[in-house]
């Protein structure tokens, strides 16, 4: 039986799960969208609201709690100095779900999981582009 049950296994074990789930976490925080299936993206988002939630107070329990997740210094300081301050009014629900349709080998329904809110990189305009701003301004 299978009562109760509020994981989902994802068809591995569960070092192989955390670890996938803590990988998928970290990928999310450092780059603020990812591009996943459907089931992991679900199970990363439970794993990383825990994190922002205890990120909003920083604390030396805190940081040790999401140090278990979060192996990675830089990242870990980027979660309580950059996004959960961003959240700090906000009560939870700090991820979206976007589907993206199949995946083209195997059929997987493929989805973006990103952060709300999150910060869009200014991307690289070409020579031309600048010139021009740069005679009209």
């Amino acid at each position: 039986m299978d009562h109760r049950s509020s994981i989902n296994k994802l068809g591995r074990n569960s070092a192989h799960r955390k670890a996938l789930l803590k990988a998928q976490a970290k990928a999310l925080f450092r780059y603020e969208r990812i591009r996943t299936t459907v089931s992991k993206a679900k199970e990363a988002r439970k794993l990383a609201e825990k994190l922002i939630t205890r990120a909003k107070v920083d604390s030396v329990h805190n940081r040790r709690i999401a140090a278990r997740a979060i192996d990675d210094g830089r990242i870990l300081d980027k979660l309580f100095k950059d996004i959960a301050p961003r959240y700090a009014q906000r009560p939870g629900g700090y991820t979206r779900i976007l589907k993206m349709g199949r995946r083209f080998g195997d059929a997987s329904e493929m989805v973006i999981l990103e952060l709300l809110d999150r910060k869009e990189r200014e991307r690289k305009r070409k020579k031309k582009e600048a010139q021009e701003s740069a005679k009209e301004g």
